[in-house]
């Protein structure tokens, strides 16, 4: 019940910040997906089946939520399969001693959800990558996503395991990744947003 309750409110949480100020943005390219880091901080604690399951969830959410403008269940696909993709890569320690691994998931997830977005899209007709530039998306989808990362997913991680009683949970995710990459810990997750696919992609 603990994990189902900090999913959802995490993924709300993602949401809303994403939908009320990210969204307004325009960025070059891309935008950081909160959405995405905060599945892929869950995948890699709670593994490859509740990675799947949380990632199907959030990405239905996005679908549904305004001003989404694509065919419902798109982005929840694309969302479960990373979600899966990303639990695999779960440490099995429970500890990350390397920040190689995560950030090899953070750029593998906004590479590969961007490209299976498009896949989808047009299996549906929408030609949308190609007037927008598929290259350029990629490219800033996993500059934007690994600039955020070390402020969110290390953060995500920790919480997750507090809230399970993991003895690893103090400072595992933020030595082995936050504090390798960002040169100090994380504070809160509402300091950094993010816009979901159906907002910002294609």
């Amino acid at each position: 019940m603990k994990r189902v309750l900090l999913s959802t409110g995490l993924v709300v949480a993602a949401m809303v910040i994403q939908v009320c100020v990210l969204a307004r943005l325009h960025l070059p390219g891309a935008v950081p997906d909160l959405l995405l880091l905060v599945v892929l901080g869950l995948a890699l604690t709670y593994g490859h089946v509740a990675g799947a399951l949380i990632g199907f969830g959030a990405g239905l959410l996005a679908d549904l939520a305004p001003p989404a403008d694509h065919a419902a269940g798109r982005y929840a696909l694309v969302l479960c399969v990373i979600g899966y993709a990303a639990g695999l890569a779960k440490p099995d320690s429970g500890q990350l001693r390397s920040a190689t691994r995560p950030m090899l998931v953070v750029v593998g997830a906004a590479i590969g959800s961007t490209v299976l977005y498009a896949l989808v899209g047009a299996l549906v007709g929408d030609t949308a990558a190609q007037h927008v530039g598929l290259g350029k998306l990629l490219f800033t989808a996993a500059l934007y996503d690994l600039l955020l990362a070390p402020f969110t997913v290390p953060w995500i991680m920790g919480l997750a395991r507090r809230l399970d009683n993991d003895p690893l949970a103090d400072d595992a995710s933020a030595s082995g990744f936050g504090a390798r990459i960002g040169g100090q810990r994380p504070s809160l997750l509402g300091k950094v947003g993010s816009v979901a696919k159906g907002g910002r992609r294609l």
